[in-house]
């Protein structure tokens, strides 16, 4: 007669993984696998960026120049995730970075860009350059004041030679409105039925009020993930330093509609942060904050205590971050991560794994020690969404990636996150200036490590990231360091030559 024997669970919990006080990397921890009874496809990867914006896809991609301007920022809100805008240029710059993001796709867009009839078709060309689309309505006088009485879209002007033409002689007057205070369900009922590009709003004096744009309902279709605020606008996130000057720019960019704020310190533990956070949260409630950069529990909970709604972990771990040599302080990356969030998640302030992010196993990694986001910039930087033109080197298509804190960003405005000034003569970079390989479109490429992430849930054993939190705190979570011998096992070995999967295989 067989009698049941208890098992000892395999492997360690976190606590005690990370109790011996040695720094580890994602590369020195293995999770162990679970018990699985669901598809991968089934796996939700929702998680809450900030205490009160949650998003379909735990990625974030960094405030760089090399990375985040507006046509990543649309990309990736699109796909599920969240860009910051990089703040290395003037106020004006990343404020108009901020409105395309906002402008890119509404439900009601309640501040159309209008034109008078006496405009010509040089000055479409002029919106359509700078804000990517070319459908404007036609007012009496070219602003909300006066009635509509016209719209001019890409089939009046496409085949027009003359482009100094005036609207009035091209544009569209048979017009299907609507009334002020249609719902929106409404609203797109008559613009599947009218098969009109765009839908005026107007009011009982004929003037308009909102426009909808049929482009939107087919980009409802196509990304159904796609990150948005309650005004059916693309999330956007804008980056601002610890300076006092920089007010200004939070300023404005609350007023161009940015849905999150990035207090961007290399070093967050400062009374400068702790200024600017209180600053942003007592004029503007509604903006949440991110605050960092932060690797301990005293950093953490100073800025939580500050008024972070988010904190951003990470210092020294990115591929071109020299930090943690140059000025000899920073945190491994799986330490800061799993010490910082088991501090905040006693607050409700979620963590955002900033640094160390090469692929899709430190991802898996980051969100098991307790991270409810990762923050990208080499993963992103390739990609033909991100700032910057393609080159050669040495055979190879690749774009420039640069550290905020190389000399060559600094020179430009990188130094404010790292409390430099930019006119020292004197200047000690904590970052290089680099390449990375060409990977094409972010349409492409975020939904293979979307999927790939949620197979490394499936092989954890979770289907979301709460219960793998919940797992993680309770000790059933269970994983191990390993050696080098073990790491190096894990990976590519003992062949004579292979070739590379497309996305790489980290």
């Amino acid at each position: 007669m067989s009698t049941l024997v208890e098992t000892q669970l395999d492997g360690l919990d976190a606590e005690a993984v990370f109790s011996a006080g040695v720094g580890l990397t994602f590369d020195d921890l293995i999770i162990l696998p679970g018990y699985i009874d669901f598809a991968a496809h089934e796996v939700r990867l929702e998680s809450h960026l900030t205490r009160n914006i949650r998003i379909k896809r735990p990625l974030v991609s960094s405030p760089m120049d090399t990375v985040t301007e507006a046509q990543m920022a649309i990309t990736l809100a699109l796909l599920g995730g969240i860009g910051i805008l990089h703040y290395n240029n003037s106020i004006s710059e990343q404020v108009e970075m901020v409105r395309k993001v906002k402008r890119y796709e509404n439900g009601f867009i309640t501040d159309p860009v209008v034109l008078s009839p006496d405009h010509t078709i040089q000055d479409v060309d002029g919106i359509k350059a700078r804000y990517g689309f070319s459908g404007i309505p036609i007012t009496e006088d070219g602003t909300l004041k006066t009635r509509l009485v016209g719209i001019v879209t890409n089939r009046d002007i496409d085949f027009e030679r003359e482009r100094g033409r005036p609207l009035r002689e091209v544009m569209s007057t048979q017009l299907v409105t609507a009334p002020r205070g249609i719902t929106l369900s409404e609203a797109n009922r008559i613009l599947r039925t009218s098969k009109r590009g765009k839908l005026p709003v107007v009011d009982e004096n004929g003037r308009l009020v909102a426009l909808l744009a049929r482009r939107d309902l087919l980009k409802n279709l196509n990304f159904p993930d796609s990150s948005k605020d309650q005004s059916k606008q693309l999330l956007c996130g804008a980056a601002v330093s610890t300076r006092d000057e920089d007010r200004d720019r939070v300023d404005a960019l609350v007023e161009a509609g940015a849905n999150v704020l990035v207090i961007d310190s290399a070093q967050g533990h400062s009374i400068y942060e702790q200024r600017m956070v209180s600053y942003v949260k007592s004029r503007y409630p509604q903006v949440d904050v991110i605050a960092g950069n932060v690797v301990t529990q005293q950093q953490a909970e100073t800025l939580i205590h500050s008024g972070a709604d988010a904190l951003r972990v990470g210092m020294g771990p990115g591929s071109i971050c020299i930090t943690q040599n140059m000025m000899a302080v920073g945190r491994s990356q799986a330490t800061a991560v799993y010490r910082t969030a088991l501090l905040a998640r006693r607050y409700g302030v979620p963590v955002i794994a900033d640094g160390g992010i090469n692929g899709i196993g430190p991802m898996a990694k980051a969100l098991a020690l307790g991270a409810n986001a990762v923050m990208v910039g080499n993963l992103l930087a390739g990609t033909q969404e991100a700032p910057g033109e393609y080159f050669y080197e040495n055979g190879l298509r690749v774009k420039r990636y640069r550290g905020m804190a190389s000399l060559e960003a600094m020179e430009q405005g990188g130094a404010k996150r790292y409390l430099a000034d930019a006119k020292d003569a004197v200047k000690v970079p904590q970052g290089v200036t680099g390449t990375v390989v060409d990977k094409g479109s972010l349409v492409d490429y975020l939904p293979y490590l979307m999927k790939g992430l949620q197979q490394a849930f499936q092989d954890m054993g979770y289907r979301d990231v709460p219960s793998l939190h919940h797992a993680l705190w309770e000790g059933r979570l269970r994983m191990e360091r390993r050696t080098p011998n073990a790491a190096a096992e894990g990976s590519v070995h003992s062949l004579q030559s292979y070739q590379v999967p497309r996305f790489g295989i980290r």
